[in-house]
C-alpha cells in the first residue's frame, strides 16, 4: 500500500470519526432543547393552574359567599361583635327572619355595611307593643326566643303600624334595646337595593379581651322561626 492510499484511509477514518462526533454534539444540543421546552410547558402549567385559582376565589367570593366582619352588639345573641361571616347574594329574594348585610345610605352611618333580621317585607304591616314586649306582623306576634332583651328602644321614633313599601323590607336588631333599626328614621325601611347578602354561616367567632372566642359557635347561622304572616 502507497503512501496516497494509506493517505486516504486515514482522512476517509478522520471524517467518519467527525461525522460520529457531530451527530453526539447535535443529539446533546435537541436534549437541551428538549429540557428547556419542558420546564417552559411546566412554568405555563402553573401559570394557568394560578389564574384559574384567582377567577375561581373572584367568583366565589363576589357571587356566592364573601366574609364580612361584624361590627358592634345590635345582633346579640345571635352574632357577637368581631365575628367574621359569609354572606351571599347569589339569587337571593328576602325572607322573614332572615339576617341581612346591607349599605345604609344614611351619612350616619359613613357607608358602613349593618347586619340586622328581616322582620316583614313589602306588602307586609308591622306594629310594635311596646308595653307587651312584641313584634307584631300581619297581625301575628313574631317569636322572640332569639331576641337579647324586651323590645322597648325607640317607643317614641316609631310610630305603628306601618306598612313596608314595595322593594323595601323592616329589619331590627336582635339585641332590641341596642340597635339602630327600621325603628329609627336613619334607617327606615331598607330598599332592597341595597342588601349585600343573607348570612349563611359563622366562619370565625369574636373574642375580646374580655371573653375568649367560641369555636362551637362556629357553623351555619340559621333562620329562626317565622309564622306564616301572609
Amino acid at each position: 500500500m502507497d503512501e496516497n492510499e494509506r493517505s486516504d484511509i486515514f482522512n476517509n477514518k478522520k471524517d467518519q470519526d467527525n461525522a460520529v462526533s457531530g451527530d453526539d454534539e447535535f443529539e446533546f444540543e435537541f436534549e437541551e432543547d428538549d429540557e428547556s421546552e419542558k420546564t417552559r410547558m411546566e412554568l405555563y402549567d402553573w401559570l394557568q393552574c394560578i389564574v384559574a385559582a384567582v377567577i375561581v376565589g373572584i367568583f366565589v367570593f363576589v357571587f356566592i359567599g364573601r366574609p364580612i366582619g361584624v361590627d358592634g352588639d345590635s345582633m346579640l345573641n345571635t352574632l357577637h361583635n368581631q365575628d367574621r361571616v359569609i354572606m351571599s347574594n347569589l339569587f337571593y329574594t328576602p325572607s322573614n327572619g332572615d339576617i341581612i348585610v346591607f349599605q345604609s345610605p344614611s351619612a350616619t352611618f359613613g357607608g358602613t355595611p349593618l347586619v340586622k333580621r328581616v322582620i316583614a317585607t313589602a306588602g307586609q304591616t308591622v306594629d310594635i307593643d311596646f308595653e307587651a314586649s312584641e313584634v307584631i306582623v300581619n297581625g301575628v306576634v313574631i317569636p322572640d326566643s332569639y331576641i337579647r332583651d324586651t323590645t322597648t328602644y325607640n317607643r317614641h321614633s316609631f310610630r305603628g303600624p306601618v306598612l313596608v313599601p314595595e322593594g323595601h323590607v323592616f329589619v331590627l336588631g336582635d339585641n332590641r334595646n341596642s340597635s339602630t333599626d327600621s325603628r329609627d328614621p336613619q334607617v327606615g325601611f331598607v330598599d332592597t337595593r341595597y342588601i349585600l347578602g343573607k348570612v349563611h354561616f359563622m366562619a370565625i367567632p369574636g373574642g375580646s379581651g374580655f371573653s375568649a372566642r367560641d369555636w362551637s359557635r362556629i357553623g351555619f347561622v340559621g333562620n329562626e322561626y317565622f309564622p306564616d304572616v301572609d
